[in-house]
């Protein structure tokens, strides 16, 4: 009897905590693929660009206005706290809005996904691109081709950078340097 008054709160427990941290971790996003498929805006080519460790910030006159979309800057993805591979380019849309576009995009699933972008620079202290920055929304999907419209009113000339970042965690996933074209 003495022993079944001690196993039934321990049991309990463990079982209240292997559901937090489940809940927590969702481990199974491991293993899990959210693929996503938007039809890129400018096709991207095949060559792979060098990402530089200090990014310049984009630059843009007002004046030109793109007739169709054009590729203002652009840079491939450095891996933070997961492997992360393809290509960010920030583009500039008829009527003067810009979009972030991903083609290619391969990094691990995970909770609490967010594409942001950033003023600091590539090579920026992980914890500094959870500051400062412009959130775009949930990531769609963890591999593929992706679009992100810019709100209207963000100084894109202040855009150094795009990060993926987890807000449950506080950590990036993966950044990348915007570059001019």
């Amino acid at each position: 009897m003495r022993h079944r008054r001690f196993l039934i709160p321990v049991s309990v427990f463990l079982v209240v905590a292997l559901g937090i941290g489940l809940y927590l971790f969702q481990p199974w996003r491991v293993f899990t693929v959210r693929q996503t498929n938007d039809a890129l805006l400018v096709p991207t080519a095949t060559s792979q660009m060098s990402s530089s460790a200090a990014s310049a910030p984009v630059s843009e006159t007002p004046k030109q206005v793109a007739e169709t979309p054009q590729e203002v800057a652009a840079g491939q993805w450095r891996s933070l706290e997961h492997a992360t591979t393809g290509k960010a380019s920030l583009i500039a849309l008829p009527g003067g809005r810009h979009s972030v576009q991903f083609a290619s995009l391969n990094t691990s699933d995970g909770p609490d996904l967010y594409v942001y972008l950033s003023p600091h620079a590539s090579d920026s202290s992980e914890k500094t691109f959870g500051q400062g920055f412009t959130s775009l929304g949930k990531l769609k999907g963890n591999r593929g081709d992706q679009v992100y419209e810019i709100p209207s009113g963000v100084n894109v000339s202040t855009i150094r950078s795009v990060v993926i970042w987890c807000q449950r965690f506080s950590a990036g996933f993966a950044v990348a340097p915007l570059e001019r074209a």
